[in-house]
């Protein structure tokens, strides 16, 4: 998406390591305008699907999933990444987190998550396909069918996009970074 890659090479920043910073419009600072347009996008790509659940991990995919699910009229439920006292019932994944460099016990309700769940995973970064890959261990466990997934960035020289295609997973990013070596956003 023409937009995203402008903002991307306008406000993104490159940090060694292969981190890109997209705070000042996505991730921290959001742009309300950008993040409809992108949600649109989104809806446009995977409209046709059968889904009757959206869902994100905590915290940077709640805006973009928020908007979907708004644009589509579904419900949104966002995995946490913190037990809270109240859940009972509670699916759990080990998911690792590539910018912070911690693993994170997640969690959702099996009251929110069910059998009968036809899935779009939405989230900013598709990285190593972590986030995804506790996204798919909580849908195995409670029976639930990812029908997609979208990310607003995908870092292409990551190992995240051939995870998901390995698994027959049908994925979208709106935007694809092809490298960013040498601290140089290079987008496809």
């Amino acid at each position: 998406m023409d937009l995203l890659k402008q903002r991307i090479m306008q406000d993104g920043k490159c940090y060694p390591g292969g981190i890109l910073k997209v705070d000042s419009f996505i991730n921290h600072q959001m742009d309300p305008n950008l993040m409809m347009d992108l949600a649109k996008e989104l809806v446009r790509i995977f409209g046709d699907l059968p889904i009757n659940k959206i869902v994100t991990i905590e915290a940077s995919g709640i805006a973009p999933a928020i908007l979907v699910g708004y644009l589509m009229q579904l419900p949104v439920v966002f995995i946490k990444k913190k037990q809270p006292k109240t859940m009972d019932n509670m699916l759990t994944a080990v998911v690792h987190s590539f910018t912070k460099d911690r693993d994170y016990t997640v969690c959702i309700s099996n009251s929110f998550l069910t059998q009968d769940d036809h899935v779009l995973f939405i989230d900013d970064f598709l990285a190593n396909g972590n986030a995804s890959k506790g996204v798919i261990d909580l849908c195995q466990q409670a029976g639930a069918k990812i029908e997609a997934m979208g990310f607003l960035i995908e870092k292409a020289f990551q190992k995240g996009g051939d995870f998901l295609r390995s698994q027959g997973i049908r994925y979208e990013a709106l935007a694809t970074v092809k490298s960013l070596d040498n601290c140089k956003i290079d987008l496809i």
